[in-house]
């Protein structure tokens, strides 16, 4: 028998929405395909793309290309909790960035409106040293503290993949750089300020939920060449449990794995309780490891993703074998980006999209799963 609730989600669909100022055709691409992969997790259709303009007969699972910012946006969408999108919802803009990993240079130092406190005291220890500044004054006032310490890295919050970021020996320099900013921007979203580190390893650490099932994962970045000659992103190749971090606390890791983990887990549970109306169903988060100014090794969270990325494809394709009832409690799953016309793609990995693309030139996406082990 079909009852109400039944049939409300037999007439709901899942629909891209792409919120972000610029999506490359790549990306939408991809998006589109990822997002028909999810619906059929879900057990729903796939509508194409949400339309603002039409009345529909349930509010759809979005796959929205960027966090969605705000609670009157999400109520707009019908985003009330995780699983109405693959992605998450912020209260304000400087939440998405990893302006707030770090505290304010003294208690009186300008912060936004929603600025949580409490989250710089429940990180400490799972982020590196550093500071988030709203203003050149306490920006600078930072710089010259942390140069105490060794060379400093500052970081525009809006940039991704490294872009902007700039080290900084000495006063000169940090005087330099501040000067080129934006101060409009700096006031809205922020500027991080943090130790640099030598012999860098980033681990990426996450979580995604789709449908009631929950996977778990640790993994790192590749990086590769653009057609430009550029080095930028080249995919992630992730080991992903079904289940939560304790699930994957109880393979088999190197403690420096092991590390990684836990330092996400304590961010990801400090973000829930300290953002009101925050919530995710996509949960990624950046960590370092390396060597600082005084030859000491460190560790520490630099940064969250709570929107599709990079590393989704694989995300999604993890789900898709748990679903299927393999005996396997972990899986390896990784994404691919290749550039140029001769990519050396994996055998039996899946293209997402293969074409010229007019902002990157030409490039091959893809996914694939393999075994992990005795898991």
């Amino acid at each position: 028998m079909m009852n109400a609730q039944t049939l409300q989600g037999s007439r709901r669909v899942v629909l891209t929405y792409p919120n972000r100022p610029r999506e490359p055709q790549h990306e939408k691409i991809v998006h589109a395909a990822l997002a028909e992969r999810l619906a059929t997790l879900l057990g729903l259709k796939y509508g194409g793309e949400y339309d603002p303009e039409r009345r529909y007969e349930a509010h759809p699972y979005l796959v929205p290309s960027g966090t969605v910012i705000g609670q009157p946006e999400a109520r707009k969408l019908g985003l009330n909790a995780e699983g109405d999108l693959f992605g998450g919802v912020v209260p304000h803009a400087f939440v998405e960035t990893k302006a707030i990993t770090h505290p304010l240079v003294r208690p009186d130092a300008a912060a936004p409106v929603g600025w949580s406190r409490d989250f710089s005291t429940q990180v400490k220890g799972s982020v590196l040293g550093g500071y988030s500044a709203f203003s050149i004054e306490d920006a600078r006032d930072a710089g010259r503290r942390l140069l105490h310490e060794g060379p400093v890295r500052i970081k525009p919050v809006r940039a991704t993949g490294g872009r902007g970021q700039q080290r900084v020996d000495d006063a000169d320099t940090l005087d330099q750089a501040l000067f080129a900013l934006d101060e409009k921007e700096l006031a809205q979203y922020g500027l991080v300020l943090e130790a640099h580190l030598d012999r860098v390893t980033t681990f990426s650490v996450g979580q995604v939920r789709v449908g009631g099932r929950l996977a778990s994962y640790y993994g790192t970045q590749r990086l590769t060449q653009d057609n430009a000659g550029n080095e930028v992103y080249g995919g992630s190749d992730l080991v992903v449990v079904d289940g939560d971090f304790g699930a994957l606390l109880t393979l088999d890791l190197p403690e420096t794995t092991r590390l990684a983990v836990s330092q996400a887990q304590v961010y990801d549970e400090a973000a829930s309780a300290c953002y009101r109306h925050f919530f995710a169903s996509r949960r990624n988060y950046d960590i370092a490891q390396g060597i600082d100014g005084r030859g000491q090794p460190r560790s520490g969270v630099l940064e969250q993703s709570w929107r599709i990325g990079g590393a989704s494809s694989a995300e999604i394709a993890a789900l898709e074998v748990f679903r299927q009832g393999a005996s396997a409690r972990a899986v390896k799953a990784s994404s691919f980006e290749f550039y140029g016309q001769k990519p050396d793609v994996p055998a039996g990995a899946q293209i997402l999209y293969q074409d010229e693309d007019a902002d990157v030139g030409f490039i091959t996406k893809c996914v694939m799963v393999e075994d992990y082990g005795d898991a």
